[in-house]
């Protein structure tokens, strides 16, 4: 199936989205680890410059509605459509388990691993969270550590303390950015 970038400029800098059919299957955050890392790069650079004066097609309109809407504070859960293309199934569970986190809250690595029936399993699922494929979207930002403490975001703990301050989740549970 074909697979067809979308780029989305946000105020933590410009989104990368590919798609397959219908579905979503990766975001980067510009500077991001992953991004860096990835293979994907230099395609989502060339997406962006023919999309640059170009209205989004329609496959990436809903997408572009509701970060749009995010990023204006009018939107508190991501309807778009999703499929993971890689990943462990206990992956899978992890990233889905972030849907049940409500905008303007954060959960604990240890919450998360109890919701995944797995108890004892808070560095896996650190390491999970860490290969998020849509980040923004499963609101891997709004983990943190048990202490209230930020713990490691893959597009960089600046980003998750502005997304945190955007949803208002800033400071509760004790949380701090050190």
């Amino acid at each position: 199936m074909e697979r067809k970038p979308f780029v989305y400029k946000s105020p933590i800098g410009d989104i990368y989205c590919l798609f397959e059919g219908v579905f979503l299957i990766e975001v980067h955050i510009e500077g991001s680890n992953q991004l860096k890392e990835g293979s994907r790069i230099q395609g989502f650079k060339e997406a962006r410059r023919q999309l640059d004066h170009l209205d989004p097609r329609p496959l990436e309109s809903l997408l572009k509605n509701e970060l749009d809407a995010y990023f204006n504070d009018h939107l508190n859960e991501f309807k778009q459509k999703i499929k993971f293309i890689t990943g462990t199934d206990f992956e899978h569970k992890v990233w889905l388990a972030l849907k049940e986190i409500p905008y303007g809250e954060t959960r604990s690595y240890k919450w998360i691993s109890e919701k995944v029936g797995r108890p004892k399993a808070m560095r896996a699922v650190g390491q999970a969270l860490k290969k998020n494929p849509m980040p923004i979207i499963l609101p891997c930002h709004r983990v943190i550590a048990s202490d209230g403490s930020i713990g490691g975001f893959s597009c960089g703990v600046e980003i998750k303390g502005w997304l945190l301050r955007h949803e208002g989740a800033y400071g509760k549970r004790g949380m701090s950015i050190q």
